[in-house]
């Protein structure tokens, strides 16, 4: 007993105390296992930014060898979105029901089975098929990944763990951008298939590391399984009266009664999925509703805004502004990668410290300044086609270049990392999957209908298009999406229910006060620093 005293007089007492410099490192090993849990989990988003970016570069070799049409490499492009609907649908009720470990165990074993077909794929039937079940993993991945992660995570460092399904995308991008480089000198039957082929490697390790991970201690929670959920907060937790803390919160948001201390605890059946939808969409109450206008929205404008034109037919717009070489077209698609792939982990070290709302408008209005100015150049190339204009070249250069730097530094890991925090625990699993779902059919639409739309409007017009959504995209985060950092995952319903834009405008030094109060009292952190 005098031990547990000296041990919680010297958690309370820290600022008058040497103590706390004994518990950082307990904090490192903390912090530590959550990011190998987070890692793991985000690994699957590796194999679905590599179907996304190796087609970028293969279509050019498929439609050369297969003689397909330019509305069949949109379908080929684009479906995939479509096809990821199967799985973001099922993936809130998969992984209600086998658990986020064993649902990304299943999201790599599609992935497997969807890069061999592509890979042996004989005509463009038979790629179509592969595209198909690649899709259903891409949907599973995109629900799953940032669910896992924002569940294992203490809140001192969610926002940074959250948006590693992000980073990883981008990883897998930029990859699969190297892929169309390093095969593109293979015969021309050979090129395209191996780039896509060689994606079910990494989905064999990834299906089996991911089985030494621990399972969400939410999803623990919601089977009755207290005693399990309990270790694995200890060991995810920054503190054991954080983990405590974080057990009370789940258990009173799966209605749990507070006084149930077994290991194993009966769990009423809607804890499970029932009536979820019902309450989403037939009776939420105010919170809930702005909840799911919230994560719709976001998820909405994220594809819209024209990201998916950028990163699938960047080889295009290049040759629109004036490259002609394939090589350097491939190379300045590379440079795209990289850059995302660059300015994506530097916002993971800001979005805990900056916050999201600050990081997203921010991203935003340079998206906007970046797609006026590809629109201007390209329509300075395409109005003037006698003339080799150098300066409009490299204008759209820098601006795709500058786009993808703003996009990932805010608009592309916010959107996961917000949308995986702001349900609450009962509704989570579903909503998230409703808001990757209104992602993907955005994102299909997008994709598929780009080489239609700058046929029809021109290809600068489209990019003022996508200049005109991002603009209404800004003045929806403005007025309608809160700040969340800080906040605890069962904080989340209260602060949407009280959020108001115009008060928080007005009163934003005493917002920041109050929200870093906030941020001590949710993350249990007892010791004050300078």
């Amino acid at each position: 007993m005098a031990g547990a005293k000296a041990g919680q007089d010297a958690t309370y007492g820290a600022s008058e105390n040497p103590i706390p410099a004994f518990e950082s490192p307990e904090k490192r090993r903390t912090k530590k296992y959550a990011l190998c849990c987070a890692t793991l989990a985000s690994m699957c988003s590796v194999l679905l930014g590599y179907d996304i970016g190796v087609m970028t570069g293969a279509a050019l070799y498929i439609k050369e060898n297969l003689n397909i049409s330019d509305t069949q490499v949109e379908l080929l492009i684009g479906t995939l979105s479509l096809y990821s609907l199967i799985g973001s649908a099922a993936a809130g009720r998969t992984s209600d029901w086998i658990g986020r470990r064993y649902t990304i165990v299943f999201a790599a074993v599609i992935f497997f089975v969807g890069a061999l077909l592509m890979g042996f794929a004989l005509n463009y039937a038979f790629l179509m098929v592969g595209r198909f079940v690649a899709g259903i993993g891409v949907g599973y991945a995109l629900m799953i990944a940032p669910v896992y992660t924002a569940e294992v995570s203490p809140a001192s460092c969610r926002g940074f763990l959250t948006s590693f399904p992000e980073v990883f995308i981008n990883v897998g991008i930029l990859l699969g951008y190297v892929s169309n480089f390093a095969f593109s000198r293979l015969p021309l039957h050979l090129g395209w298939r191996l780039m896509l082929g060689i994606g079910a490697i990494p989905s064999v390790f990834l299906g089996v590391c991911v089985l030494t991970m621990p399972e969400s201690p939410r999803w623990l929670v919601m089977q009755g399984r207290l005693g399990d959920a309990k270790r694995v907060l200890d060991k995810t937790s920054d503190s054991l009266e954080e983990a405590r803390l974080r057990l009370a919160d789940i258990k009173e948001a799966a209605r749990i009664p507070a006084e149930c201390t077994d290991d194993i605890v009966a769990v009423p059946k809607q804890s499970h999925g029932e009536g979820v939808w019902r309450e989403i969409f037939l009776h939420p109450t105010p919170a809930v509703r702005r909840v799911v206008i919230a994560a719709v929205g976001i998820h909405f404008f994220q594809p819209a805004t024209g990201n998916g034109a950028v990163v699938l037919y960047s080889p295009r717009i290049f040759e629109k502004a004036g490259i002609t070489s394939k090589n350097k077209k491939l190379l300045a698609t590379v440079a795209v990668g990289f850059v995302k792939t660059i300015f994506i982990l530097i916002s993971t070290f800001f979005v805990d410290k900056v916050g999201r709302r600050v990081l997203l408008l921010s991203s935003v209005g340079g998206m906007i300044i970046s797609l006026a100015c590809i629109g201007f150049g390209l329509t300075m190339v395409e109005t003037h086609p006698d003339e080799k204009m150098v300066w409009a070249m490299v204008l759209c250069v820098t601006m795709v270049l500058a786009y993808v730097a703003f996009y990932a530094i805010g608009m592309g890991p916010v959107t996961w990392v917000y949308c995986s925090e702001i349900f609450p625990l009962r509704l989570r699993a579903q909503g998230s999957s409703i808001a990757v779902a209104v992602n993907l059919v955005t994102a299909g639409v997008t994709n598929m209908s780009f080489i239609s739309l700058y046929k029809a409007i021109t290809i600068g017009g489209s990019f003022f298009l996508f200049a005109g959504i991002s603009t209404m995209a800004w003045a929806f985060f403005f007025t309608f999406l809160p700040e969340t950092r800080g906040k605890t995952l069962e904080e989340m319903e209260g602060l949407f229910g009280k959020f108001n834009w115009r008060a928080s405008f007005k009163n934003k030094g005493n917002s920041k006060g109050k929200q870093a109060t906030a941020t001590t009292i949710g993350d249990v952190q007892f010791v004050t620093s300078g």
